[in-house]
């Protein structure tokens, strides 16, 4: 399988959107135009967040973890989109309960296993407020960039040739 793909044109800074749709329409789009995910991955993405929510109650910043199947994906890849301001996105786990979410990070990825060891990888990350933070207030899509690389280990979710 691929190799992933992450560099700064799937970091998103300052994403204007009034629902978790349009954030998920607009980090979908971006991923389409790369040609790294199929047409039909935004009205899965979206379908896959009403049935099963991704939001995280994080230290300091909510986070939300979207993701779906990978028959939507030409090539994996992480977006990260930092909003310019919280959006709702229900609770993983309590389909009651929203939470304001800052930062998305929308995993298309080509391979179950790779999706469990990258989610398992940004588990770490989210239990660091100040990993969080830093990439709320970063403006600079290569420094967000090299501290995500820093703190992921992407060759670990190199898949088996």
């Amino acid at each position: 399988m691929s190799n992933i793909y992450f560099n700064e044109s799937v970091i998103l800074l300052n994403v204007e959107a009034k629902s978790k749709e349009e954030v998920l329409e607009k980090m979908g789009q971006n991923l389409v135009d790369l040609d790294l995910v199929k047409e039909s991955f935004i009205p899965a993405i979206i379908k896959r967040e009403e049935e099963y929510a991704t939001g995280l109650p994080t230290s300091g910043v909510a986070v939300a973890i979207p993701h779906t199947d990978v028959e939507h994906v030409h090539r994996k890849t992480v977006s990260i989109g930092v909003l310019d301001r919280a959006v709702e996105f229900g609770v993983m786990g309590d389909d009651k309960e929203t939470i304001p979410v800052q930062i998305v990070f929308l995993l298309a990825m080509d391979e179950a296993h790779s999706q469990l060891s990258l989610l398992q990888q940004l588990m770490t990350v989210f239990q660091n407020e100040e990993v969080l933070l830093s990439i709320l207030e970063e403006k600079n899509k290569s420094s967000i960039r090299g501290l995500l690389e820093e703190k992921l280990d992407f060759g670990a979710l190199e898949g088996e040739k």
